[in-house]
């Protein structure tokens, strides 16, 4: 498995780049991290919009790969997109948000299917996995539509923002997958 670079590598999508989170997106953060949809089916979410773009930035861990998804043009923040890494194992757990102007739009799609390639490609992965509560439809359409097959159903396992544990479907793609 290749090491994880220390910095943020930018995807360009063509009308859309997956980037470095910068401190002046701060207010962006701030706002989708107030959006209802969000707070409820994402984990328990930081107030502290710099605390989490700092978080996102610093990939020197080697523990994680994560940007923020914005239109190439340099337009607003529209979600973000990143893998947690297990080094170990060569494998690696995939989560997404969006904000409520870029959802259906095809936008998160793009997002996890552009950082699952690099988690293949330049992260050495051999698995990634997305895992969403089964009352997020929304979530399985684009997990299903960026090439992450289901495999299954994971029974109460996983407290989101609401504070209650949630049956999760669980989604991986190998990197044999086309």
């Amino acid at each position: 498995m290749a090491d994880v670079p220390p910095a943020v590598v930018p995807i360009d999508l063509g009308d859309l780049v997956l980037r470095a989170p910068v401190d002046a997106d701060a207010p962006a953060i701030a706002a989708a991290f107030a959006d209802p949809a969000l707070r409820q089916w994402s984990p328990p979410v930081q107030d502290d919009a710099l605390t989490w773009i700092r978080d996102r930035a610093d990939w020197s861990a080697s523990a994680r790969v994560g940007w923020v998804v914005a239109a190439a043009d340099g337009g607003p923040v529209l979600g973000s997109v990143s893998i947690r890494v297990d080094a170990a194992l060569d494998h690696g757990m995939i989560g997404y948000w969006t904000v409520p102007q870029a959802r259906g739009r095809g936008i998160a799609r793009r997002s996890v299917r552009a950082a699952a390639q690099f988690g293949f490609d330049v992260v050495g992965l051999h698995r990634i996995e997305l895992c969403h509560a089964v009352g997020n439809p929304g979530s399985c359409r684009v997990a299903e539509a960026a090439g992450f097959a289901l495999e299954g159903v994971m029974r109460e396992a996983y407290t989101y923002g609401d504070g209650r544990r949630h049956d999760e479907h669980l989604h991986a793609r190998l990197r044999t997958d086309s």
